[in-house]
């Protein structure tokens, strides 16, 4: 699934493939922003961790869980 994070004050956006479902990350992020937390840690496929600050999210894009098709289709 393709999380898309939008950061306060950047221009550009953090966006990484994970193999976590969207409730998951759902869950992680709301139970981030009601205990305070001061960070949120994300890792994606290839084994790669972010660490983004909560204070300064923006906001936080989920995408579809569905794999893509590869190939024509007849």
């Amino acid at each position: 699934m393709e999380i898309r994070i939008g950061i306060i004050n950047t221009g550009r956006e953090l966006s990484f493939d994970t193999g976590a479902s969207a409730d998951e990350v759902r869950t992680q992020v709301s139970a981030a922003l009601e205990q305070s937390t001061t960070h949120l840690n994300f890792s994606d496929v290839k084994g790669n961790s972010y660490l983004v600050p909560t204070a300064n999210l923006a906001y936080i894009e989920l995408g579809t869980e569905e794999s893509r098709r590869v190939g024509f289709v007849a």
